[in-house]
């Protein structure tokens, strides 16, 4: 029941997904059974695997996230989320409030052992495939510690869900010297380099959409900036293309015969195509999506909860936080020279 165009849009979306995949899952609708079934008479729905749980209450985007779980305990989110953790549901996607959605997926799942923060990323198209940023605003004021698992945590999802055989994983900095930048990011680069995972050290920001890392790890201030920034690049580019081609009809028609190849290149940076984002950390699949999603982004966004669901990147999480960071090696007076 969250979201701009509730449950309009994802009802629309949860039919498109079990049309493309059907057989492959079942789907949950949660909300007001009333609304939820007259958006359902809109479609055809028949051979689809889909059920309604009732839940009248509804958290509304103005609601702050941690008291509105407590005084809407029948609310569409806080009763999907405890299917979710009674093992009714095995993955959870929202729209709605996400503040509320990552209380919820941090009180009512809890936490993976050994994950002091969960965390949220963002996916960013780039030259070398799809760059992971962790965190994407979950977390504002970060320790060394956090940072670190924010960086296994990435680097699991990229290796299980995007394929990547070693994922890169970069350090966001002012510079890419490794005594560049705040003493807390400093002592997570330490950690980092003693960590079983790819670091290639600090990148900066414009080496996110060059690929240079397929895991770029920063505090959530630094990443919800860079993340709304990112947003807002697609429909910048759009703006000036039309501003250029109401210059004259030789430019418009240019404009026009390359429409399709520009939507192309520019569809990787469209959130609707990857759905939604997921909180990574905690004992359950939790997926949030835009507030404003069609039903493209809906259907995306269950494809998304599935496949990590059925990846079960929890237990690799678990397993990589259980081992142990290798002793640091006191630096030669070559490296101390050289700082």
């Amino acid at each position: 029941m969250g979201g701009d165009f509730a449950p309009a849009s994802e009802v629309a979306g949860a039919v498109d997904a079990l049309r493309q995949r059907r057989n492959e899952f079942e789907v949950i609708l949660v909300g007001r059974e009333r609304e939820i079934h007259a958006q359902l008479q809109r479609h055809d729905t028949e051979g689809l695997s889909y059920s309604v749980v009732n839940a009248d209450e509804v958290i509304t985007m103005d609601d702050p996230p941690t008291a509105a779980l407590k005084q809407k305990k029948n609310s569409s989110l806080a009763v999907g989320m405890q299917l979710h953790k009674d093992g009714k549901a095995e993955a959870f996607a929202s729209v709605g409030n996400t503040g509320a959605v990552l209380s919820a997926s941090t009180l009512i799942l809890g936490r993976v052992k050994g994950v002091s923060r969960p965390t949220i990323a963002a996916f960013f198209p780039s030259e070398e495939g799809v760059c992971l940023v962790v965190d994407a605003g979950t977390n504002v004021d970060c320790r060394a510690r956090h940072l670190y698992e924010f960086a296994v945590m990435g680097s699991l999802y990229a290796k299980k869900i995007f394929k990547y055989e070693n994922p890169k994983v970069g350090l966001l900095n002012v510079g890419e010297e490794k005594k560049k930048g705040t003493e807390v990011v400093q002592e997570a680069y330490g950690l980092l380099e003693r960590s079983h995972l790819n670091f290639i050290g600090n990148v900066e920001g414009r080496d996110i959409l060059k690929g240079k890392a397929q895991v770029v790890v920063c505090d959530g201030f630094v990443g919800n900036v860079v993340l709304k920034f990112g947003e807002s690049v697609p429909s910048f580019l759009k703006s000036k293309l039309k501003q250029y081609a109401s210059g004259s009809i030789i430019r418009k028609l240019l404009i026009g015969a390359a429409r399709g190849s520009l939507r192309a290149s520019l569809r990787g940076m469209d959130y609707e195509e990857f759905g939604g984002i997921p909180v990574l950390g905690v004992n359950g699949v939790s997926i949030i999506g835009h507030g404003s999603s069609s039903p493209k982004a809906i259907k995306n966004m269950i494809f998304k909860a599935a496949e990590v669901a059925q990846s079960h990147l929890n237990t690799y999480i678990e397993e990589e936080m259980a081992m142990e960071l290798k002793p640091i090696a006191p630096a030669t007076p070559a490296e101390e020279g050289s700082s």
